[in-house]
């Protein structure tokens, strides 16, 4: 909480590196549902701050996940690239019910990956999702293309998992064909 409430609902926090021992073992951790209350000042505190860490000129993010500043809580910012202007929303304990069988080639990088960029073959290329919004509702709905890539990476994130786990994933797979 002291991290959380140490700066300004619009100061970015540090971003967690996979080349940092300390920051590497918490990215790897999977993440806690949350107990959404829309009057908690912590939460609206940290919601804001998360905004402002993907939105910082050194991030430029479409998306971020709150173990990449340290925070082991199910909560995702995702730039809706399928709607207009290209608004970023806020889900709270995401999760995916159902993937397509089709799969789309990406580019991605991550915040908490410096300097790499990898096009993966393994992402969905429509999901279903439900999740939990700041005032308490839940709320289900389906994307597809990059947007579906963006909340694919951020849920990812809430397990432990890295988009490098899906290379791997890929490599193994053309290996035992």
């Amino acid at each position: 909480m002291e991290m959380i409430m140490s700066g300004e609902s619009n100061e970015p926090m540090r971003v967690f590196k996979i080349n940092n021992t300390q920051d590497s073992i918490l990215l790897r951790t999977k993440s806690e549902t949350l107990r959404v209350d829309p009057n908690d000042p912590v939460l609206k505190r940290f919601v804001d701050r998360l905004y402002s860490t993907v939105r910082d000129s050194m991030s430029l993010g479409a998306g971020i996940a709150a173990p990449q500043v340290g925070i082991l809580k199910n909560i995702i910012w995702v730039q809706r690239f399928d709607k207009e202007n290209l608004p970023f929303e806020v889900y709270l304990n995401p999760k995916i019910t159902s993937f397509s069988t089709m799969k789309q080639d990406c580019m991605e990088g991550c915040l908490s990956i410096p300097n790499r960029r990898d096009t993966t073959k393994t992402r969905a290329y429509a999901i279903m999702f439900e999740y939990d919004k700041m005032d308490n509702t839940h709320a289900t709905e389906m994307v597809e293309a990059f947007t579906a890539v963006i909340v694919q990476h951020e849920v990812d994130h809430l397990n432990g998992i890295l988009y490098l786990d899906h290379l791997e994933k890929e490599t193994k797979d053309v290996t035992h064909q």
